[in-house]
């Protein structure tokens, strides 16, 4: 006999275990005539030689025809304080097209020109490399054709559901002895 994970997994149980699982956010963009953004926390790297890193996108996202048609991304990975980016590109009721980055910060990716928010602790542009079947996701593997890392402070992470930072400061003190 053999079990498939939907007979053995509770789907709600399976999203908070995944979710104890800390990331970072970021917001994936693709350029072109119609430039379009969403916000993520599946990205990784994958390799060095040659640069590759992985995004997830879930296939009723808008992204997932966008991304489908285009030749590069770009992704920003979010700093603590771009809680507000985050949550504009995860909003489903946000305009489409161009006007959904007119109330946020951005430049043109100077490879690919695809957009990239401004603020953002890392930058990458990509050419889509692979796509692969992820389930609901398609699972997307981006050659990196430039890196940027315009500044140090801490990335916006997610857990458990909700934003959350990290910081130095936040370790609690040794007691002396």
């Amino acid at each position: 006999m053999t079990l498939e994970a939907s007979e053995t997994v509770d789907v709600q149980s399976l999203r908070t275990c995944f979710g104890a699982f800390a990331t970072g956010v970021t917001v994936v963009t693709v350029g072109g005539g119609t430039p379009h953004a969403m916000t993520a926390n599946s990205f990784t790297s994958v390799s060095l030689h040659p640069p590759l890193l992985l995004i997830c996108v879930d296939r009723e996202a808008v992204m997932h025809e966008c991304i489908g048609g285009a030749k590069t991304f770009g992704v920003s990975v979010l700093g603590a304080h771009q809680e507000d980016v985050a949550r504009h590109f995860a909003d489903r009721r946000r305009p489409l097209g161009a006007a959904q980055f007119d109330s946020v910060d951005w430049m043109p990716g100077p490879v690919t020109g695809t957009p990239l928010i401004t603020g953002a602790v890392a930058h990458f542009e990509c050419a889509k490399w692979r796509t692969y079947d992820g389930g609901d996701h398609i699972i997307v593997l981006g050659s990196v054709l430039s890196v940027d890392q315009p500044d140090t402070a801490d990335a916006l992470l997610f857990v458990r559901g909700r934003f959350a930072r990290t910081s130095p400061d936040a370790r609690r003190p040794t007691s002396a002895r």
